[in-house]
């Protein structure tokens, strides 16, 4: 499998990893309402944004996207695996190259963990500081935690 930048050509098949990997996973977590508010904030606009400031980058195996990942300074913004490719390094290989990005201008990398990714996140280093909170629709809250990495090169 190989990391490459993401290119504007391919915004429409990460806007499917990002959907098909939140709909399948989050309602496992989370209420409807909070499926909905990331399946809304994942958006064309927000991924062609994403694309744009060229840290955002896909996993290919052989021909076929299977994950996406995206950072802004030492904060990683997204990384997602679809549901089949789940539980085969995909995510540890995305974070992986997102990491050795921060790590060349910052000591940490800061990441805020959905439920379904806080194990992989502690896995690799990452330590709980802090908590962070949406007021959603129909009186949803959303928490998530917000998590550490320091470098040890730097």
């Amino acid at each position: 499998m190989e990391y490459i930048t993401a290119v504007s050509g391919m915004a429409d098949v990460i806007y499917n990893i990002l959907h098909t990997t939140i709909k399948t996973i989050y309602p496992k977590y989370y209420p409807e309402e909070v499926t909905r508010f990331f399946c809304n904030h994942h958006n064309k606009e927000h991924i062609m944004d994403g694309i744009a400031t060229g840290n955002m980058g896909v996993l290919a195996d052989g021909g076929v996207i299977v994950g996406t990942g995206c950072f802004f300074n030492n904060h990683i913004t997204g990384v997602y695996v679809l549901p089949h490719y789940q539980g085969q390094g995909c995510g540890s290989q995305i974070m992986d190259c997102l990491e050795a990005e921060i790590s060349k201008k910052y000591d940490k990398a800061v990441l805020d963990a959905s439920l379904p990714g806080v194990y992989l996140y502690e896995h690799r280093g990452y330590k709980t500081v802090g908590h962070g909170f949406f007021e959603l629709e129909n009186d949803v809250k959303l928490v998530y935690e917000i998590m550490e990495k320091t470098f040890k090169n730097n």
